[in-house]
């Protein structure tokens, strides 16, 4: 019961709690809303995003950003759209090369980072326009894909008893998502990136790998990403120059709203799942209710992620004052530890 009540769990019950306020509200609202083929549609039609902000939320426990996220669905796509489509590749070669190429981006960008000791906003913005500049190099035309493989794909599911249907897509998303609950919280690079965010020279202090584990960090977001990019391809069957464009955005929104604190070392993957479908439901309500524009999604996305950040710092400001709480008084504890003794 002291772990489930545990503090460090607040902010996951708060994003918790919103999707439910939502869900609920939208159910009510309107009744189709609660059939399981719209909520497995939340795992269908944001798997791309989810796959992102999974890696996002390794780089930002480490205290880091990554803003080329974005670029890298554009840059995976034309990739994988011009290998197939225009160069005859078989998909199943291709998807490999294209995993690497994000990993090799992200070793890239964390190698800087570490080594070089640059800010990661300034160095992920210039990876973003790197990876967008090579995508539109490729082509300035949108490619679209005729390959059967990824009709066959895409058209690919598993029926539920209850209802609905676990699609390809959607599978990849929670696969990837208890990969990345697991090395989180069941691995000693999970706890590695979670004392990096504490403190980075405590870390060092400690003999922690911490270069090694910034850069395999940042290299597991270029992987992310680039499986985000061939996910969204496989959705959209087409790959265009411009797609993405403010995705990093809505990864890093999802992460924050999940509770995962913007200066690191505090957060869960599972916290980041329930991110992603609260931007999920926000969209499907605005379908569903058909007059609003789609523009009542960004400012809904940007009320709540004021609100989490809002609630991260009084989260704060509460652990320190209890932390100074018996500094503040110390014959306070000097008398509890006599009685104690007696």
């Amino acid at each position: 019961m002291n772990r489930i009540f545990n503090p460090r769990y607040i902010s996951v019950y708060a994003t918790i709690g919103v999707f439910l306020l939502l869900y609920i509200s939208s159910g009510l609202a309107f009744p189709g809303f609660f059939g399981p083929e719209v909520f497995f549609n939340f795992f269908t039609d944001n798997a791309f995003l989810g796959i992102i902000a999974v890696g996002m939320t390794f780089v930002i426990l480490t205290g880091g950003i990554d803003l080329s996220v974005g670029s890298m669905i554009s840059l995976s796509g034309m990739m994988t759209a011009t290998m197939v489509e225009k160069m005859g590749m078989p998909p199943l070669a291709v998807f490999p090369l294209v995993l690497l190429v994000g990993c090799l981006f992200g070793l890239g960008m964390g190698a800087l980072i570490h080594f070089y000791k640059a800010p990661p906003f300034i160095v992920t913005l210039g990876g973003m326009f790197l990876a967008r500049g090579i995508g539109q190099l490729i082509s300035l035309q949108a490619i679209p894909i005729y390959n059967p493989f990824f009709t066959n794909f895409i058209g690919f599911g598993i029926p539920l008893p209850f209802g609905g249907t676990l699609t390809s897509l959607a599978i990849i998303f929670i696969v990837v998502f208890l990969a990345g609950l697991y090395l989180a919280h069941m691995t000693k690079f999970g706890r590695t990136v979670y004392a990096i965010g504490g403190s980075s020279v405590s870390a060092e202090l400690m003999g922690l790998p911490v270069g090694r584990t910034k850069l395999l960090v940042y290299v597991l977001s270029g992987f992310c990403s680039a499986l985000g990019g061939i996910v969204y391809t496989m959705y959209t069957s087409a790959a265009y120059g411009l797609a993405g464009l403010g995705v990093e955005l809505d990864a890093i929104a999802a992460v924050v709203i999940g509770g995962t604190l913007i200066t690191g070392g505090v957060g869960f993957v599972a916290g980041t799942l329930f991110g992603v479908l609260i931007l999920g439901v926000i969209q499907s309500f605005i379908t569903f209710q058909g007059s609003l524009s789609s523009w009542w999604t960004r400012i809904a996305i940007g009320l709540l992620l004021l609100g989490f950040i809002l609630l991260q710092k009084l989260f704060s400001r509460i652990k320190v004052r209890a932390k100074e709480a018996p500094a503040a008084n110390p014959g306070a504890v000097g008398s509890q530890g006599q009685a104690r003794m007696s």
